[in-house]
C-alpha cells in the first residue's frame, strides 16, 4: 500500500490528479479502506473545485469514522456552497 504520508506530500504539492489515481486504487483494492483515504480524496476534489465529489468522499468518511475530520471538512464545503451559490443544490 502507498504511505499515505507520500500521498498527503504529493496533494500539497498540487499533484492532484496524480493523487486521486492512487486513491482510486487504493479504495478499489481494500473494499474495507479506511476514512482517512475517502477523506484525502474528498480533499483532493476541493482543491479541483469538483465539490459533490468532495461531499460524496466526505460523507463516506463521516460514514466510516463518525469521528473522522471529514465532518469538518464537509461543513466548510457546505458553508462554501450556501455562501457562494444556493442555486448549485438544484442543478
Amino acid at each position: 500500500m502507498e504511505n499515505l504520508e507520500a500521498i498527503k506530500k504529493e496533494l500539497n504539492e498540487g499533484n492532484v490528479n496524480a493523487v486521486i489515481r492512487k486513491l482510486d486504487i487504493l479504495i478499489k483494492n481494500s473494499p474495507s479502506s479506511s476514512d482517512e483515504l475517502y477523506y484525502l480524496r474528498g480533499n483532493a476534489y476541493r482543491k479541483l473545485g469538483n465539490w459533490q465529489m468532495a461531499l460524496n468522499n466526505y460523507l463516506e468518511a463521516i460514514e466510516r469514522n463518525p469521528n473522522s475530520p471529514a465532518l469538518q471538512a464537509k461543513e466548510m464545503v457546505m458553508d462554501i456552497l450556501n455562501f457562494y451559490n444556493k442555486d448549485m443544490f438544484n442543478q
